[in-house]
């Protein structure tokens, strides 16, 4: 994983309720096991018509939204448990998706392949999402140290698991973590 501790992005609202992880990345497209190319699918049933043409007033091909931030609307990733979810949303670009709610295994998957989900309450997500929908060139500050989103419609604060912190800040994942921690562990089994 790439180390996170601060971004600034433009971002992508994405004003939908309840996106479950089939509507994310659907069944279809699991049959991979390599975390690369799911980003060509991510809500491949929101951004294609049957035909396969784009559709256009899907907000992921909006040209006047941008940025490595998806700001989605309450309950982000419900449903399945499937991880693929994240790879997809890595894989397409997005390092930070901001709700008001995050599905527990979502999120948790999230943090374990670089994906930040950066849960703030519903009244801030409310203005946050006006405020893109209005005006799409602007930028989100998220600030992972100080635990902190700051827009042009306020700062907010965010919760997150102390160790998830850790990892993310120092681009680890669980065995990156562990072998940051060998000397201490050799220290630790000679004195025993």
């Amino acid at each position: 994983m790439e180390k996170f501790t601060k971004l600034t992005s433009r971002a992508v609202p994405l004003d939908t309720e309840n996106i479950d992880t089939d509507q994310i990345i659907p069944a279809r497209f699991l049959k991979a096991t390599d975390k690369l190319g799911f980003g060509d699918n991510v809500f491949r049933d929101w951004r294609f018509h049957k035909d396969g043409s784009l559709n256009t007033t899907f907000a992921l091909n909006n040209a006047k939204y941008r940025g490595s931030i998806l700001v989605a609307g309450d309950n982000f990733g419900c449903g399945s448990s499937r991880e693929h979810a994240a790879w997809a949303l890595v894989d397409y670009g997005f390092n930070v998706i901001v709700s008001s709610f995050f599905a527990d295994i979502f999120k948790g998957n999230a943090l374990n392949n670089g994906l930040l989900p950066v849960q703030v309450s519903a009244a801030y997500l409310k203005k946050l999402m006006a405020h893109l929908q209005e005006n799409p060139t602007s930028e989100i500050v998220v600030n992972l140290e100080a635990q902190s989103i700051e827009t042009t419609v306020g700062t907010a604060t965010f919760d997150i698991d102390p160790y998830k912190k850790t990892c993310m800040m120092n681009g680890y994942d669980d065995i990156d973590y562990l072998m940051s921690k060998k000397d201490q562990i050799t220290a630790f089994e000679a004195q025993n």
